[in-house]
């Protein structure tokens, strides 16, 4: 009786080993794929606070829960079952679709750097489509939060995307696993360092009114310092949407044979590298997120041209001949 449960719990510890060991294997599959969608998580965090922005500071903090909740869905109820999917029934549709995505990634990033250069008007988000319904504070906030969670849903089918091509040889379970772990950890990641950075000049003025001077200084700088981080932290977010998918595009071409622009960058990064071996790993990888910047912001100019010359004259031929088709109707009758 006795050996009968040494041998069960010899079993149980060996199966307690090998989920340990799943599971390390996990973690170590997510840190490493999480790595690769950095750039993308930077915008998230970039772009995010915006959202929260303009409301009563009570407000702010259940405004982030309720994206993050929605992005949560977005990753674990939406893309994880996709792309699993997709790894079964047409894994050669992976690196396509990361092109698609990175090339709408340089396309946002390409309109950032645009509007910079040359500013033009923007509706007003709390107008309605015909720019005259005022909306009131509880429908301002619900539009806000949708806005938020349909903007995730671009970033985040980038990031499971991503990590999902970097699992491709694992199995199914394990890629299960580590998008979920991914999904869950960047969610928290993205959205915690979100809350930080909304209440981060709420929490100035608090320790502005301090007695102890360190303690009142601080609190100074944190409200003084917020607005002009802000800006510096949109410009990274844009720098990130560019070196990102200028990124995924040029590893997808040298995927089909096209790998002439990723060689020479790595040729020109490598010779950047060199010139001060000290710096050698921080030189190439600045080299190399700067080349895949500039190669996006092409990419993103023709996305924009294409837009704007082909895709939206189409839209409005189609538009335009359907309101003909439905006049003609209507004279019928």
């Amino acid at each position: 009786m006795s050996s009968g449960l040494f041998a069960l719990l010899d079993d149980v510890a060996a199966l307690a080993k090998v989920a340990a060991a799943a599971l390390d294997d996990a973690a170590a599959q997510a840190t490493k794929a999480g790595a690769k969608a950095a750039g993308i998580v930077i915008d998230d965090a970039a772009v995010t606070p915006r959202y929260a922005v303009g409301f009563a500071a009570e407000r702010e903090l259940p405004i982030i829960g309720k994206i993050a909740l929605g992005s949560l869905k977005n990753k674990l109820i939406f893309l994880l079952p996709a792309a699993l999917v997709l790894s079964l029934v047409a894994p050669w549709a992976i690196t396509p679709l990361l092109m698609a995505g990175g090339a709408y990634l340089c396309f946002e990033g390409f309109e950032k750097v645009y509007e910079l250069v040359v500013p033009h008007a923007h509706h007003d988000e709390a107008a309605g489509e015909g720019g005259t319904d005022i909306l009131d504070a509880k429908q301002l906030e619900d539009q806000k939060i949708a806005g938020a969670i349909k903007t995730d849903f671009i970033l985040s089918a980038e990031i499971m995307a991503i990590t999902l091509a970097g699992v491709t040889d694992s199995s199914f379970w394990m890629q299960a696993l580590v998008l979920a772990v991914v999904g869950l950890g960047m969610t928290v990641l993205v959205y915690g360092v979100v809350a930080l950075i909304v209440k981060a000049d709420d929490a100035g003025v608090a320790l502005a009114r301090s007695s102890i001077l360190p303690i009142r200084l601080l609190g100074r700088g944190l409200v003084t310092g917020m607005p002009p981080f802000l800006k510096v932290l949109s410009a990274v977010g844009t720098a990130a949407m560019l070196w990102v998918g200028g990124g995924i595009i040029i590893h997808g071409l040298a995927g089909y044979g096209l790998a002439g622009i990723e060689h020479a960058i790595h040729a020109v990064a490598v010779a950047v590298g060199g010139s001060w071996p000290a710096l050698k790993g921080a030189l190439e990888w600045l080299t190399t997120a700067a080349a895949s910047a500039v190669f996006g912001l092409v990419i993103g100019g023709l996305c924009l041209v294409g837009m704007h010359f082909v895709v939206e004259p189409v839209l409005k031929a189609r538009r335009g001949s359907g309101t003909k088709t439905a006049a003609a109707e209507a004279k019928r009758h």
